[in-house]
């Protein structure tokens, strides 16, 4: 079956995308990749038009904003390390179905509830909270999936695609789900999220890949604590994870809460999706930069000086005078934020056997569930004082992490691009 479809692509053809874009040479991932490409645009589309909706038509609070994306998160973080163990054990392909068809009904008893007038803050938090259920196992199976369309070699480039995916997506989506808001209302968003989903699901079933034979003779709890031994056996896994958290808790507040800076400035649904892409525009541009300098020999340094100057964007982002301001420093700081995932995402995924894949992705996955449980902490700020010291104390927080880390730990600082994939 892969023979046939490689060979549907021309030979020519195949070889320059091999050359020039690596994993995207393959004709599965190149599939996959574009069926990801829909579901991240429709997951995205959701949280936005969610949040939106929470805010503008519900009249939520910051503090009840803050909820709502607690309800997410709470289910994906209880799941994920069990949906980890469950990638190990059984086949990947099938559970991305399921979490893809599990999804796009989801997103159709919001677009109907919504589209009916019969929506109320409840229902939102509890449809919420089904979705980071469901998406509790997304994350870590797509984790350990991909590396089997791929061979080794295509590591970085597939990585590095993966966040050209997230990044492309995070710039087109919030401009096309705030524009169909203002003229189409946010179940119109809902709607469109559900084909996003329907397309991964038919991807998924038109891929013939099987995952590697699970042992079973383990039990589900030893799995973990095997995974979580695995994890803590490396001084460099407890550091890029642990600085992955902090970066999600601590310093991604302001997603949560963009809504209400969009009202700040004085603008509609509209804004709120220009400042979510400008943020997407500037990580898209950081994914170009890190694909140069991946190999550099102080990599390690390059990634803590991008963090750090992502702080200092977010500080300025929160107390930024104008509309256009925010933007600068929204994409500046997505910029240099990228160059930090991406390095820690490859090391993570170049240093894990294929048989802890699955449980140490588990762990690692987590951290996008701290966004909106970051919100909940930035959102009771929020509601003492406001949004804009809400963001900054996160940011502070986070800065000093870094620096700390920086100085004290030569693990991190010490990372040699050179030399990540001999490892």
């Amino acid at each position: 079956m892969a023979t046939t479809i490689e060979q549907q692509v021309p030979t020519g053809f195949r070889a320059n995308l091999t050359s020039k874009f690596g994993a995207l040479g393959n004709a599965r991932y190149r599939r996959y990749w574009l069926g990801s490409l829909a579901s991240v645009g429709a997951i995205q589309m959701a949280f936005m038009a969610q949040n939106w909706l929470m805010v503008d038509s519900l009249g939520g609070t910051p503090q009840q904003l803050g909820f709502l994306g607690a309800a997410t998160a709470v289910p994906t973080i209880l799941v994920n390390m069990f949906g980890g163990v469950l990638a190990d054990r059984v086949d990947r392909r099938m559970l991305i179905m399921s979490v893809s068809a599990a999804s796009s009904l989801l997103l159709l008893l919001l677009a109907i509830l919504d589209a009916t007038n019969t929506i109320q803050i409840w229902h939102l938090v509890a449809i919420a909270s089904a979705q980071g259920l469901v998406m509790g196992f997304d994350g870590p199976v797509r984790s350990s999936f991909f590396p089997l369309l791929i061979e080794r070699k295509h590591m970085m480039s597939a990585v590095a695609l993966g966040s050209v995916m997230w990044q492309f997506s995070r710039l087109v989506t919030p401009i096309a789900g705030g524009l169909l808001i203002t003229h189409g209302g946010t179940e119109s968003v809902f709607f469109v999220g559900v084909v996003g989903w329907v397309s991964m699901l038919l991807v998924m079933i038109s891929l013939r890949i099987s995952s590697p034979p699970p042992d079973k003779s383990r039990n589900v709890v030893e799995d973990i604590v095997e995974g979580v031994r695995f994890i803590l056996a490396r001084r460099d896994f407890i550091l890029l994870i642990g600085l992955t958290y902090s970066t999600h808790f601590f310093g991604m507040q302001y997603l949560q809460l963009m809504p209400l800076f969009a009202q700040r400035f004085g603008r509609d649904a509209d804004g709120y999706g220009i400042l979510l892409s400008a943020l997407g525009l500037g990580a898209l541009t950081g994914t170009v930069v890190v694909s140069r300098i991946r190999r550099h020999p102080r990599v390690g340094y390059i990634m803590l000086s991008g963090s750090l100057v992502f702080t200092v964007m977010v500080m300025a982002f929160a107390f930024a005078p104008s509309f256009y301001m925010a933007l600068v420093f929204l994409y500046i700081g997505g910029l240099a934020n990228t160059i930090f995932f991406v390095v820690a995402m490859t090391v993570l995924q170049l240093r894990v056997p294929e048989q802890m894949r699955g449980r140490v992705m588990g762990m690692y996955t987590i951290t996008f569930s701290l966004i909106p449980l970051g919100g909940l902490m930035g959102g009771t700020i929020a509601s003492i004082y406001n949004e804009r010291i809400a963001i900054a104390i996160g940011a502070a927080i986070l800065a000093a992490i870094f620096v700390l880390v920086g100085i004290t730990q030569p693990a991190i600082r010490s990372l040699n691009g050179t030399q990540l994939e001999e490892v």
